[in-house]
């Protein structure tokens, strides 16, 4: 195994993306997968990539605890892991890449409602957050992505740039601490031929994220916005060309 050209490539990437996760609520997932792809092929890099996902999440979770918006949580959190679940479980009858092209066409939408700041008229509650919610998390189980369209649903709801991203986050956990476990067990052989990939990787991101959220502190809402939406409308053309 040569592991020095794809560490190297893999943990510069993987500083980005902690970063640019701490201040949009996801990315490093969508940035980090495909480089280390190159290396260990998909399957295995989603597995690998769990890993440091779950360090840095947990890391901004715990960093933005004081930040979470609890009601946001429960409602739209909840529905939010039951659709991914549901979505998982029916990945393999649904045609991916069908579902890929919508999953990239709603991110695109809600991409470029943000910058032109139509996403001032959306306001989520009640029941649409519920259903806003379990929509983003069956997306999200069905692509394996859940981030993108999760922040974009988020948009909905009246939250500072910090409660945004630190409610992401906490969702976020739940997902990882329910996908991480299945990861280990399926491909605990193969994730342990690349330890020390996996643990610079979690070094990477850890110092990104610490990056990410001195950033954070220093956006107001107006700028945070464009700087999400416009992650998300990368996000979604990228996808777009995979489809």
């Amino acid at each position: 195994m040569e592991i020095l050209p794809i560490t190297i490539s893999s943990s510069l990437v993987a500083l980005i993306a902690g970063a640019i996760a701490s201040v949009s609520g996801f990315g490093i997932g969508s940035l980090l997968t495909p480089v280390v792809s190159v290396e260990t092929g998909t399957k295995l890099a989603v597995a690998i990539v769990a890993i440091p996902h779950f360090v840095a999440t947990a890391l901004r979770c715990f960093m933005l605890r004081k930040d979470i918006d609890k009601k946001v949580l429960l409602s739209f959190g909840i529905t939010s892991a039951l659709g991914g679940l549901a979505g998982a479980l029916l990945h393999n009858y649904l045609h991916t890449t069908t579902i890929t092209f919508v999953f990239a066409c709603i991110l695109i939408f809600a991409g470029l409602m943000g910058l032109t700041n139509w996403l001032n008229l959306l306001y989520l509650k009640g029941w649409s957050s519920f259903l806003a919610g379990g929509l983003s998390g069956f997306l999200g189980g069905v692509v394996g992505n859940q981030g993108g369209i999760r922040s974009a649903a988020l948009f909905g709801f009246d939250l500072s740039p910090r409660a945004f991203v630190a409610t992401a986050t906490a969702i976020g956990v739940a997902v990882d601490l329910a996908r991480l476990p299945v990861y280990l067990i399926a491909e605990y052989k193969e994730i342990t031929d690349y330890w020390l990939l996996v643990l610079i990787l979690c070094a990477a991101v850890t110092l990104g994220t610490f990056v990410g959220t001195v950033i954070l502190k220093r956006l107001n809402e107006k700028l945070f916005k464009r700087v999400v939406s416009a992650a998300i409308l990368a996000l979604g053309l990228y996808l777009l060309t995979k489809s």
